[in-house]
């Protein structure tokens, strides 16, 4: 069920049918040839919507899968190939679906590193604190990251995590819509952990006796 290679024989509808019937029945060599005379044309639309190249085999197999067990229920409106990309279709958005769930489960894992890393910075840094120790040290690894970030992730951390405006002072001061603020915040909160992390790599003198942020 693998569409690597198209049949060089053209293929017609009325030939098709035949072989997606054949299938219907359990004749899997049908179904196999009906896949190989479509598998180019299977291959370069689920492509061209985006699939990488090293989901394209699963992407394509899931759809190809889902042919099968549905060849009884084909009751021939359109062709057969207009089917088979229909289905190709449908196993495409879903592979996106997942590919975006996916996505928003490792931004939330980030940004929970990301705020665990920052809570870290804050209190070493004597955010919101006069007490002595190693704030003096943290602060300085704080400040040169602050620096190395641009303006507009300065300001939204300062006023946010230095200040401790809420979120709907910071869009007032800023003139932006909460939901900005929140997605600009949480964007300057992870470069801010990795501006931490950097320089306590490379700066061994200002790490020491500086306990790491994260990994």
């Amino acid at each position: 069920m693998k569409p690597h290679a198209e049949s060089n024989r053209p293929s017609t509808d009325g030939a098709d049918r035949v072989a997606l019937a054949g299938a219907a029945a359990g004749d899997t060599g049908a179904f196999d040839g009906l896949v190989v005379a479509h598998a180019a044309t299977l291959h370069r639309f689920a492509h061209s919507l985006g699939v990488r190249d090293s989901d394209l085999d699963d992407v394509l197999q899931d759809a190809l899968v889902s042919a099968w067990r549905a060849a009884g229920s084909y009751r021939g409106e359109g062709t057969v190939r207009s089917w088979l990309v229909t289905i190709v279709h449908n196993a495409v958005r879903q592979w996106q679906r997942q590919s975006m769930v996916a996505a928003t489960r490792r931004a939330d894992l980030d940004e929970a590193h990301a705020l665990e890393s920052l809570e870290s910075v804050a209190d070493r840094a004597g955010w919101g604190r006069t007490d002595g120790g190693q704030a003096a040290d943290a602060h300085e690894v704080v400040s040169l990251a602050l620096q190395r970030l641009s303006p507009e992730d300065r300001e939204i951390l300062v006023l946010r995590e230095l200040e401790e405006l809420t979120g709907e002072e910071v869009a007032q001061v800023l003139a932006l819509s909460l939901p900005a603020v929140k997605s600009r915040l949480h964007r300057a909160r992870l470069r801010l952990a990795a501006a931490v992390r950097t320089l306590e790599r490379d700066t061994p003198s200002l790490s020491s006796g500086v306990p790491h942020a994260g990994p």
